[in-house]
């Protein structure tokens, strides 16, 4: 990952000016993240320590993301032990992707001590950890028992030990030759040339897979850059530049790049800028790793965050959508097997037409059809234990019956895929939930929709108003735009005057838009600004172009006991517009 030991160093440098601030909050923003907020003279300072396997880090960040209602225990126990501490000092153990930020702190009765929390940032084997100031283990993110690793445990009481060191690989070890145990890969910033250039020379391996097999601390886009930079220049060259940017890193001679398409999407960063990417890719300077990691993990950190928050929600969505299709499925079959009524019918007609044909003891006949011009024989199989009269009736019964399936199924799947459009306008509505109060109104309409035996541990709240997102057009005029079913309601029929204008992205899940007229003709810009709002917080929001319907509230009814969201409307118009994020935001106004 890019996040190696190289940029913990440059961002180790960058936090330096954090040494003698006092901790004023801590805060768990989710799972695997935690803030120390910091003041330092008249300087407010946010310190993000992320410990998940997909974006682990340490960074200032001016980002202030929502906490839960309830701290996480790890978070009052950080608390209990760091609030009001100093910082004394934050240095990078050996050259290892882990930090120590070391604490002055006071307890309880006053009494003064020393405590370390301790970030190491390795994958999916990150974690934070809080110790004492003989390294004794107070607590951790992510408790490792015996259990978990025979190798190196992180619990309660015991002492802290760093992380061990990354082995060789078989093949690059046999290079060195014989040796008793594990080799062990070599530190970059005690490289020597002389080693270097002989490993370079028996190794087979491409540049950048040397340097990842016998160098720790390097990730692969560095060996990447290192290997571009010295093409074709052998293993003197290699070294030239390997030996360069280990001096630049020891010197702190380095700055935040990020890679970046042409549409902008963050491709990758370093602390080196990565030329070898080339065109069309363009490399981009930050003014600080703070404000570049702020912009690379934004949009993932959030989409993380309430994933996690979420997950209760995203299994019962997951399980109702697979139950209704399968019910959908089984049903349809059902109904085909029903498209043989009318031949049980005709059956029917033609033994009661060819009764005087029948023998007591017949199982197959050939009967007349009169039916047809002219007259057919067809031969049909009956049950020789019925009379010719009970062999029609038992035809007319499967006809009855299958008719009166027919419409039962028919109802049937008219209201399961009614449901199974509801489920769908509220995944839809949970994919662009973005704070704890709009999953805590979705778990309040499914609730209310009757999936609480899913919801372990659900108490009932007293709701509060909803806040939909709220919009100006570039011609003054205001629009309102639901973020889920409740919203959605809120402001059609609460918030919207009969003469606003509705719209809604045409057949299939999206929010509720309504631009506010105030007794005012809207402009077409006006009105094309309002559709494109909608098609951007629909399902739609990723295709070129969207089907919007727009209509005068007035023309929008909530049929008696549907479903939250669900409305008809008529008279009604459909423009196609693009969505376009970008603008939504230029014209979002809270």
């Amino acid at each position: 990952m890019p996040f190696d030991a190289g940029f913990l160093a440059a961002v180790t440098h960058e936090l330096a000016p954090l040494c003698g601030a006092r901790v004023e909050r801590v805060t768990q923003p989710d799972r695997d993240a935690v803030v120390l907020e910091f003041r330092a003279g008249r300087e407010d300072y946010r310190l993000l320590i992320n410990a998940g396997s997909n974006a682990p880090r340490i960074q200032i960040t001016k980002r202030s993301d929502e906490s839960p209602k309830v701290p996480p225990m790890f978070c009052q126990l950080l608390r209990k032990h760091l609030s009001g501490a100093r910082l004394v000092s934050i240095e990078q153990i050996g050259f290892e992707r882990a930090v120590r930020l070391t604490f002055d702190t006071r307890d309880e009765l006053g009494f003064t001590g020393r405590a370390h929390l301790i970030a190491e940032l390795m994958g999916r084997y990150s974690d934070i950890i809080l110790t004492d100031e003989d390294d004794k283990i107070i607590g951790a993110l992510k408790i490792i028992d015996f259990s978990d690793s025979k190798i190196r445990q992180i619990m309660p009481g015991l002492r802290y030990t760093v992380p061990p060191l990354q082995a060789m690989t078989a093949d690059a070890s046999a290079v060195l030759g014989p040796a008793e145990g594990t080799r062990y890969k070599l530190n970059p910033l005690e490289a020597e040339r002389d080693v270097f250039i002989s490993l370079r020379e028996q190794s087979e391996l491409p540049d950048d897979k040397f340097i990842m097999a016998y160098y720790y601390g390097i990730s692969g886009v560095v060996a990447r850059e290192i290997a571009h930079r010295a093409r074709g220049g052998g293993a003197e060259r290699l070294w030239e530049v390997f030996s360069g940017i280990v001096v630049d890193i020891i010197k702190g001679r380095v700055a935040p790049y990020a890679v970046k398409k042409e549409s902008g999407e963050q491709v990758e960063y370093s602390f080196l800028p990565l030329t070898h990417y080339g065109e069309p890719y363009k490399v981009v300077e930050y003014p600080s790793f703070g404000e570049m990691m702020d912009a690379f993990f934004a949009e993932r950190d959030m989409a993380e965050r309430y994933r996690q928050r979420a997950a209760d929600l995203h299994r019962i969505i997951s399980s109702a959508e697979a139950r209704l299709t399968r019910k959908i499925a089984l049903q349809e079959a059902d109904l085909a097997a029903c498209a043989d009524k009318d031949k049980y019918k005709a059956m029917g007609d033609l033994i009661t037409a060819n009764l005087y044909r029948l023998k007591p003891g017949d199982k197959v006949v050939s009967l007349i059809d009169y039916s047809t011009d002219p007259p057919s024989e067809v031969t049909v199989e009956i049950d020789p234990h019925l009379t010719p009269a009970q062999n029609a009736q038992k035809f007319y019964k499967k006809y009855a019956k299958a008719k009166t399936a027919e419409a039962a199924l028919t109802e049937q799947i008219r209201i399961a895929r009614e449901e199974l459009e509801y489920i769908s306008s509220v995944a839809d509505a949970l994919s662009r939930a973005r704070s704890e109060a709009e999953l805590d109104e979705i778990r309040r309409e499914l609730y209310e929709a009757g999936y609480a035996s899913k919801m372990k541990g659900y108490v009932v709240q007293k709701p509060a108003q909803p806040k939909p997102m709220r919009y100006r057009t570039t011609g003054g005029f205001f629009v309102l735009c639901g973020k889920n079913n409740i919203q959605n309601d809120y402001v059609t029929f609460k918030l919207a005057s009969k003469g606003d204008i509705w719209m809604h992205v045409k057949g299939m899940p999206g929010s509720h838009v309504v631009l506010l007229c105030e007794g005012k003709e809207p402009s077409d810009r006006d009105l094309t600004e309002a559709a494109i709002i909608a098609a951007t917080h629909s399902k739609a929001a990723e295709g070129v172009l969207a089907p919007v319907d727009y209509t005068q509230v007035k023309n929008v009814k909530k049929p008696p006991g549907s479903k939250p969201g669900y409305v008809t409307y008529k008279t009604n118009r459909t423009a196609f517009v693009a969505p376009d994020k970008e603008l939504c935001e230029k014209l979002k106004i809270e």
